[in-house]
Order: structure tokens, then sequence, then C-alpha cells
């Protein structure tokens, strides 16, 4: 698996940094991505938080979302994945600043 990241460049909404998507380079998978990760800065001021894929539902008239990756007996797995997206970011920042 890899994973890109593409920068959100328009500042819309606040505190988005990127959006990232996992392709598939092996398995039943191949040939696929997954696309609906967020990076964000986090509101507090310190660090960076990712967002899974999500659909949105109403119950009444509250607006909740539905994650759509979701672990399935090992609960540290959106962990590993949630880091291993931070990392990426942080390499993309990493080739970025040099190359400018």
């Amino acid at each position: 698996m890899r994973i890109k990241i593409i920068v959100s460049d328009k500042g819309s909404p606040p505190g988005k940094l990127a959006e990232a998507e996992l392709y598939f380079d092996d398995g039943d998978l191949e040939g696929m991505k997954l696309i609906g990760f967020g990076v964000w800065d986090r509101r507090s001021g310190t660090g960076r938080s990712v967002t899974f894929p999500s659909r949105p539902y109403g119950v009444g008239s509250d607006r909740r979302s539905f994650t759509l990756l979701r672990p399935t007996t090992d609960m540290a797995a959106q962990d590993r994945l949630r880091d291993a997206i931070l990392q990426a970011y942080v390499n993309f920042e990493a080739e970025t600043s040099v190359a400018r």
C-alpha cells in the first residue's frame, strides 16, 4: 500500500492541510485506491489529526457521520493507519520544502 498526499491549497475549510489516498499495490485490492482521508491542524494548535472517509446521516435534526473504514478485531489498526498517513504527510512536507 502507498499513501498519496494532495495538498489543500484553497484554504477551505480552515485547518485542512491535505487529502490522503491509499493506493493498493498487491492482493485482491491491487489497482484500487481509497479516498477521503483528511490531514488537519488540531484546533488546540498542538499537532495534527487525520479524519477517515465517512458518510453523513441525520438523526432527527442532528447531523452525524458514519466512518466507513473501521477495525474488525484489532482496535489499534486504525491508529497504525492514522500514524502512517501523518508520517506520509511529514515526508511530503520534507520533500516539497527541499524542492522549493
